[in-house]
């Protein structure tokens, strides 16, 4: 049967499932289905909160802003995710003071309240140092700013919520607990737009307490940032009883404040206050636990963007010592009145803290990561090994291996392979653009790649091989209305013409030259409300207008696959527009969607690669509040749509992928993690095979490889590699005992270089993929009871080898490196290195036999020469030939000499003993060891070197390397000629040997 044949059936029964509406759940079937991280950590991410261990300087926290929490065990050198199973943005961590090494709480929610900050589910509590953990509530609370636990009583437990950010909540403010988490009292509440964004306790009497709430709200088009309810508030009560603490303070609203109390004098506190004027704005100090404030310092380092940069810390032992987190950061050595610059490092430091011991150590959290500091800040080095990198959009090119490329928060855009030797290393990164990057787009056929930063404020076109870069963003043209770009704006490369190239403002722009002219193709498609558009405004009691809060602009463009003149706009206001006409005349869609809250944010569209009237959409509201999930399907260019959400999805969508082969299989992008579909939206599974509940923004599926590749927004780059098993899980699939899954032919890969590893000791080394031949077989039960085995043989069956099988239900994959087992080795004084090297299997057919009781399950598949070697069909079954020779002269010379050594225990004769001891030692080293003290290599080291040598090339045995062959081939018959005639010398009728074919199998 051809192989045309059988896909052509394969896609018929796909296409029969698709016909119908039935529930086929993935629930438990994606087995041995895995994800791989590649990061990178090169550029790392944005870092919420620090936390140290109170007693043992070597562990540290860090709670990221959509990475999860990390811990170190080797004082910030490294760190490994404690939190993977759950929420991913983290507002703060807290340490029970009490029993340290046990005892964490987290707190979700990132609190440096961003445009494109993640949201939190709750608070959560482990006994057992992070190994485990349970929910203690606060489910709505959306971001927690900090923890306290009373260090004299671990049942007193305090809980800053500073709560929702884009709506009305009263899951806010001081929260109390007498019970270690249990239960739970809101002991200061202010009202429903006020949350808490700061706490701190006395060091020396925990009744004493220091709030600060701050008003605030954000919305898609601006930013507020305080009002008349922000204020700084002190209980001597254990919370019972609050009362404000501004005498000093600035006149009239406040906005945010961050809180410090001095361990070493408990009444010097520290807040740093944004107020309605300029010059009342910056750092305070009391010296008298509140009573007074008098304000020290109001440099831009101190003031810069309140909301974003609030955090202020005080060194332990010195209460002059006080570090504020800002654009840079800055350090104060006289109590506040005069400041420097730390070290260099990223900008936008969030958080620091102080080594227990050494206040020259400091440790810094970024929006690139983690920084650590040996000299009280003059320098600063960051931890290589925190992949927290948070990608807006991702695209993927054709090489082998094929890039990655996005564009990350703060931290430039980058494009980097999907493996490399070794491991992909922080050197595989390379830079194409600068700012916040977001999307980059390779040019099909040119070595040509798009970048921007945002709000299309710079929109790049790089000549890769000319190191050659220019601006191509669409201008301001005479007579036409001013241009309003998304903070994220939009780029499309054309499917069917390579240099069309599109751009979105309000506008749809379109350019046939790579960006050098360009031409408007539609109307305004947005809603163009001027309530929405006056982003100076934006920010409150300090202006923060970053381009971040653009509205009523154009968010994502689709263009078909199957036709150029549909293309798909969605705006950020709500609007859903389909031209069909190459944009000639245009319709609004979202119109025709039943439920969907008018003006919901367009977040992604995906045009069907199967039927020209079929498209998904997803919509996005959380930034109304709205954090309830919206995806939807039309087959009838948009006139009529249909929801494929269901309850199992948790948490707002922001992307799909349609699989390009079964229209059944989609894959969904959620704030919590990545939801599969089998059945085209009836059911959704979570995917958590070595995935965390991350923030997936974007999500690719490579054509050839059918690798689906997700750019997160705190985890870096995440690849499922080829996901084509389950575009064969059918109710047909899963009513067999076994089903084997189809592969294309597997390549015995020859490609490999020098990994270059030094250096990396303390990085992150993203993974590569298996190069092995994979197995992939279906059960829909697990195996429990009777013999189950795997067997690798030939077409003749002939066992080649023994496997160890998958026993789980669902996918399970079984690889195969292309091997037969490692040659047996004469013993000798020392290692032989061919010992561990297996010869290959020569392309062609094999099956896999999977034994499951008394049933027996055959499957065929095809293992192929790689064709970057170059060799022809002969050459490379020389290249066999060649290594199975030295294969079996090993093997033979190790027969020989287990035989010389039994022959030399029972001969008495001392000539004829030495004589054999004198052929042993030109078979074998018999002296030194494996290092600098080896001895002369012999017969055996020779030949195992050779066929090590061969086993291990790609290319077909040289010359040379053959006369060399020929002479170990003379030396070894010699040697066998030689014992014979000691063996017949010997007489020893009663030597009790293995046979070889024993020894061999030993």
């Amino acid at each position: 049967m051809s192989s045309l044949l059988v896909w052509s059936m394969i896609l018929l029964s796909i296409a029969v499932d698709a016909q119908t509406d039935h529930i086929l759940s993935a629930k438990n079937l994606f087995g041995s289905l895995n994800a791989r991280h590649i990061g990178p950590a090169l550029m790392s991410g944005r870092i919420n909160d620090l936390e140290v261990h109170p007693t043992n300087k070597r562990i540290i926290y860090a709670g990221t802003a959509g990475g999860g929490v990390w811990k170190s065990n080797d004082a910030g050198t490294t760190f490994n995710p404690i939190f993977d199973e759950y929420c991913q943005s983290i507002g703060a961590v807290g340490i029970d003071p009490t029993n340290p090494d046990n005892v964490i709480y987290v707190g979700t929610g990132e609190t440096w309240t961003r445009n494109s900050v993640s949201v939190g589910d709750g608070l959560y509590k482990s006994v057992d140092g992070g190994s485990n953990w349970t929910k203690l509530g606060f489910d709505k609370s959306e971001r927690i700013a900090n923890i306290i636990v009373n260090p004299k009583n671990a049942n007193e437990v305090y809980v800053a919520v500073l709560g929702a950010l884009w709506s009305d909540s009263d899951e806010r403010g001081i929260y109390k607990s007498i019970d270690a988490g249990k239960t739970w009292n809101q002991i200061l509440y202010v009202n429903e737009k006020t949350g808490a964004a700061d706490l701190a306790m006395d060091p020396n009497d925990p009744s004493i307490l220091y709030a600060s709430m701050w008003e605030f709200r954000r919305t898609p088009w601006s930013f507020e940032s305080g009002g008349a309810n922000s204020a700084l508030y002190k209980s001597t009560d254990g919370g019972a009883t609050w009362n404000k603490i501004h005498n000093g303070f600035p006149e009239g609203n406040l906005g945010r404040l961050g809180i410090a109390v001095a361990k070493s004098d408990s009444n010097i506190l520290y807040t740093v206050i944004e107020a309605e004027e300029d010059e009342r704005k910056g750092l305070y100090r009391s010296d008298d636990a509140g009573e007074n404030w008098k304000q020290l310092n109001n440099d831009f380092g101190i003031t810069v963007r309140p909301f974003y940069f609030s955090r202020i810390v005080v060194d332990p032992r010195d209460p002059n010592v006080i570090v504020k987190g800002g654009l840079n950061g800055s350090i104060s050595r006289d109590g506040g009145k005069t400041f420097k610059s730390l070290g260099n490092m990223h900008s936008d430091i969030h958080d620091i803290v102080f080594d227990i011991h050494d206040s020259d150590r400091i440790y810094a959290g970024t929006d690139g990561g983690v920084y650590r500091s040996m000299n009280g800040g003059t320098t600063m080095e960051i931890v290589e090994n925190l992949p927290l990198s948070q990608f807006y959009h991702i695209s993927l090119d054709d090489a082998e291996p094929y890039n990655i490329y996005g564009g990350l928060q703060d931290n430039g855009s980058w494009y980097g392979p999907s493996s490399s030797s070794g491991g992909i290393e922080a050197r595989d990164w390379n830079s194409i653009g600068a700012g916040d990057g977001f999307r980059v787009l390779k040019h099909p056929t040119k070595n040509i790649i798009y970048s921007e930063m945002q709000g299309a404020e710079n929109v790049w076109r790089y000549d890769v091989e000319n190191n050659l870069l220019k601006t191509i963003q669409p201008l301001p043209q005479k007579g036409n209305a001013k241009l309003r770009y998304n903070w994220n704006a939009p780029m499309a490369i054309s499917n069917f013409q390579p240099d069309r190239f599109y751009m979105g403002s309000q506008f749809l722009h379109k350019s046939e030259d790579m960006g050098d002219t360009w031409t408007i193709i539609s109307p305004d498609l947005t809603t163009n409300d001027k309530t929405k558009q006056e982003q100076e405004n934006s920010g409150g009691l300090s202006k923060d207008n970053s381009g971040a809060e653009n509205h009523t602009t154009i968010f994502t463009i689709a263009e078909s696959p199957l036709d150029q003149n549909i293309i798909w706009v969605g705006t950020d206001d709500g609007n859903m527009q389909v031209t069909v006409d190459g944009g000639r005349t245009w319709t609004n869609t979202a119109t025709a969607i039943e439920g969907l809250p008018k003006n919901t944010w367009v977040y992604h569209i995906e045009p069907s690669s199967h039927e020209k009237g079929t498209a998904y959409a997803v919509f996005e509201g959380h930034s109304t509040g709205d954090m309830n999930p919206y995806t939807y399907k039309t087959t009838d260019f948009g006139k009529t749509w249909k929801s494929i959400i269901t309850d199992e999805i948790v948490g707002f969508v922001r992307n799909i992928q349609e699989d390009y082969v079964n229209p059944n299989l989609l894959f969904l992008g959620t704030e919590f993690g990545l939801y599969i579909t089998l059945d085209g939206g009836n059911s959704w599974t979570k995917f958590t095979n070595n995935m965390p509940s991350v923030a997936v923004h974007f999500i690719d599926l490579h054509k050839k490889t059918n690798d689906l590749v997700m750019g997160t927004h705190g985890r870096g780059i995440i690849i499922i590699d080829d996901i084509s098993p389950l575009r064969e899980i059918t109710s047909e699939a899963l009513s067999k005992k076994v089903h084997f899954f189809n592969s294309k032919p597997f390549v015995m890969k020859d490609q490999g270089g020098f990994s270059g590893s030094f250096g990396t000791e303390t990085q992150f080394v993203g993974s590569n993929p298996s190069t092995a031949a994979h197995i992939k077989y279906l059960l829909p039960k697990r195996h429990t009871f009777g013999k189950m085995s795997l067997e690798i043989q030939d077409m003749e069956g002939k066992k080649i080898t023994t496997l160890s099988p998958g026993k789980s239900k669902g996918i399970n994959i079984v690889d195969w490196n292309y091997t037969i087992k490692q040659p047996k080795v004469a013993k000798g004084k020392t290692f032989s290195f061919g010992g561990f090297t297996a010869p290959r299997v020569k392309e062609g057919t094999y099956k896999a036999v999977l034994t499951k009781g008394k049933d027996t399950f055959e499957h065929e598949f095809e293992v192929v020469y790689d064709k970057h070697a170059n060799l022809t069909a002969e050459e490379s079954e020389i290249k066999y030939q060649t290594i199975m020779k030295l294969y079996d002269m090993t093997q033979d010379l190790a027969y020989m000499v287990y035989e010389l050594d039994a022959t030399l225990e029972k001969v008495t004769n001392k000539k004829l003993k030495n004589s054999l001891n004198e052929l042993k030692e030109t078979l074998v080293i018999t002296t030194g060891d494996n290092y600098v003290g080896s001895a002369e290599p012999q017969l055996r080291e020779k030949l195992s070197e050779l066929y090590s040598k061969l086993a291990s090339s790609y290319d077909k045995p040289s010359s040379n390397e053959l006369d060399f062959l020929s002479m170990l081939e003379e030396r070894f018959n010699n040697a066998q000629s030689m014992f014979t005639k000691y063996k017949k010398k010997a007489k020893l009728k009663d030597l009790q040997l293995k046979s070889f074919n024993d020894f061999i199998n030993e």
